[in-house]
């Protein structure tokens, strides 16, 4: 029986600290060529931290990083292996796109000879060729995303980092970025993306990791955890006319639902008391004096997980603090 390869990305044991502050601590991942990756986490996680090590920025207190057997950070060929997509924009304005993804051909090290098939790969991968040689300041802000990324691939990396990579763009932009990480997916490349949008997630990655507090709480394959928590019981989802009032509130908790707004809209994952179906429930709340306007019942998705494996996450760091 053949072994299996080893994953192109592989982090054992990661930890790190600023300034005395645990920002990681015990972080296994892996992830293989052509695999997409995403990962979550609430603000201050440790998602950036995390693909900041993976990108060879910055080197863990404890553990290791490795890309294909090689530390990123002390060795140049393991960070020509990946691209790094920041959050931020980072672009030069008043080049054309074509002129900016020259620049980045060159800093990634892409001699002068090769730069120009650079850069036509590039542009035909993220669907840039319409706007080349257009100012990348003129451009909306899908298109200013897109050459982002499209300047992370001037070295033709086999994994990329995307941190937020379709943040604060429309649905047509969002859908244009989708395509091109498709594209990336298609060709081999592995994909690492940081985000908080759960469909996004759901539509591109093949397994999710969650971050909570520096560590990881939950992974695996996307389809293994969705049927994980979609054996337990379906998820309701009660919209209200008006907010809830104090009784209504009390009655909703009771029986199993928590607030996920301003208080017009509430969720249960299990609900207590004899099973119902829809048509039941609806007639049970508003006899109770609550104000339901519509009920939803639908098998839960990533954000269920999500939630799950934070609550979880959250009382094992209890109980070891208790411990200690």
């Amino acid at each position: 029986m053949n072994a299996r390869p080893e994953p192109l990305l592989r982090v054992a044991g990661a930890a790190l600290a600023y300034r005395g502050t645990r920002v990681l601590e015990g972080v296994d991942l892996v992830l293989g060529a052509g695999e997409t990756l995403a990962l979550l986490g609430p603000n201050g996680a440790g998602k950036t931290s995390l693909m900041r090590l993976v990108a060879g920025r910055l080197a863990p207190g404890a553990g290791h990083v490795r890309i294909d057997g090689d530390d990123p950070h002390r060795a140049r060929s393991a960070r020509r292996a990946i691209g790094w997509v920041p959050q931020e924009i980072a672009l030069y304005p008043r080049l054309s796109v074509a002129e900016n993804l020259s620049v980045f051909a060159q800093l990634a090290g892409v001699a002068r000879r090769e730069r120009a098939g650079a850069v036509a790969t590039g542009l035909d991968l993220c669907a840039l060729a319409d706007v080349a040689t257009r100012p990348v300041g003129l451009l909306s802000g899908g298109y200013q995303r897109r050459v982002n990324i499209a300047a992370s691939l001037m070295a033709h990396p086999r994994l990329v980092l995307l941190d937020e990579p379709t943040q604060g763009v429309d649905l047509h932009a969002r859908a244009a970025i989708h395509a091109v990480l498709g594209r990336l997916r298609e060709a081999g490349t592995a994909l690492l993306v940081a985000t908080h949008d759960f469909a996004e997630a759901e539509r591109l990655a093949d397994r999710v990791a969650i971050l909570a507090r520096g560590r990881i709480v939950a992974e695996g394959r996307l389809s293994e955890l969705l049927a994980r928590i979609r054996a337990d019981a379906p998820e309701h989802e009660v919209a209200l006319a008006e907010p809830a009032d104090a009784a209504a509130g009390a009655h909703l908790r009771r029986t199993g639902f928590q607030p996920v707004d301003t208080g017009s809209t509430w969720r249960a994952s299990r609900l207590a008391g004899p099973q119902r179906d829809g048509a039941a429930l609806l007639e049970a709340l508003r006899s109770a004096g609550v104000p339901v306007a519509e009920i939803r019942i639908r098998a839960p998705g990533l954000e269920a997980v999500y939630r799950a494996a934070l609550a979880e996450g959250e009382a094992g760091l209890e109980d070891r603090s208790v411990a200690s």
